[in-house]
Formats: C-alpha cells, sequence, structure tokens
C-alpha cells in the first residue's frame, strides 16, 4: 500500500532515512510517500542542497523499490520505454505532461525566499525547464527510479506504465 504525504520527516523517519540512504539525509523538505507499515518510500528535497541546484524534486528511499526498479533497467526496460516513446504519440505527450507537472511542482514548493536564493544563484533555469530527475531532453528516459518517485509523490506515466505492466507497487507491504 503506497500512502501519498506531504509532512516534514519526524525523529524517527529521518532515522529510517539515514539507514535507507546509507548517510545522513540533506536537503529533505518532506515525506512525500509512505507504506502501509509507514516506512518512507519517497523524500520531496529542497531545490538547493549544499549551496548547489538539486533539480530531483522527488528522490526514491526505499530500498526495495530501488532494488526493483534497478532489475527493471538491468533488464533493459528504458530502451524500451524510449522506443515506446517514439512510436505511440499519446504515451509522449503523456510523458511530456509528468515533465511540465514536475516542473510547476518544484516552482510550487519553493518558498519566496527559497525562488529569490534560486534567482540570485542563476540557478532558476536549472529548476524551471529541466524535467524529472533534472533531465534536459523530454524525450529520453534517463533514471526509472526518479519516474517511479515522481509517480508516488504525485502522478507520472512511466512510473504508472512500471506499475501497470511489472507491478512495482506490488513489491511494497
Amino acid at each position: 500500500m503506497i500512502i501519498r504525504t506531504n509532512h516534514p520527516p519526524t525523529p524517527s523517519e529521518l532515522e529510517i532515512i539515514a539507514q535507507q540512504l546509507g548517510r545522513a539525509p540533506r536537503g529533505i523538505e518532506a515525506v512525500a510517500a509512505i507504506d502501509g507499515e509507514g516506512t518512507p518510500l519517497v523524500l520531496r528535497m529542497a531545490p538547493i542542497v549544499d549551496g548547489k541546484p538539486f533539480p530531483t524534486l522527488y528522490w526514491l528511499s526505499s530500498e526495495r523499490l530501488k532494488v526493483a526498479i534497478s532489475h527493471l533497467e538491468a533488464a533493459g526496460v528504458i530502451k524500451e520505454l524510449e522506443q515506446r516513446l517514439q512510436e505511440d504519440a499519446d504515451f509522449l505527450a503523456a510523458y511530456h505532461q509528468s515533465h511540465r507537472d514536475y516542473v510547476d511542482e518544484r516552482w510550487q514548493h519553493m518558498s519566496d525566499a527559497q525562488k529569490t536564493d534560486v534567482i540570485q544563484r542563476g540557478y532558476e533555469n536549472v529548476l524551471t525547464e529541466r524535467g524529472v530527475g533534472g533531465i534536459t531532453n523530454w524525450n529520453q528516459v534517463r533514471c526509472l527510479h526518479t519516474q517511479y518517485a515522481h509517480h508516488l509523490g504525485r502522478h507520472n506515466a512511466i512510473g504508472q506504465w512500471m506499475d501497470e505492466t511489472h507491478q512495482i507497487d506490488r513489491c511494497l507491504p
């Protein structure tokens, strides 16, 4: 079961996230999705981390999901998806909409102070033009992990396809 949420991480969630990531987390603004046991699955990240732009709005923290998705990547699913994007205009349009939504969500989640900081640092184009996970070419798929994180945080055409075709969502408690 996947539960969308949008709350600052609790101290116990931060401990779980540190275990998931293998390091102390940086730049987390919210937990965007949890499983049925309350374990964080997806994190919503700050637009600037350690003084640098961080265009990945949704970050997959779940080890179980990371492993399942890595198996798909290793099996060549990205090439399969890119072929489908070339052949299926509706799927490509939905994928482009996912990128537009991601860019809009990233900007909407920023406070006025963050927007000012982004603009002053010259990072506005990075955060208003790059799509899911910071990708510049919206006709390619760079990382299934970031696509799926977006899917769990809000909605994403690739993530939806992964659930429908490969039942990724069924590997969770």
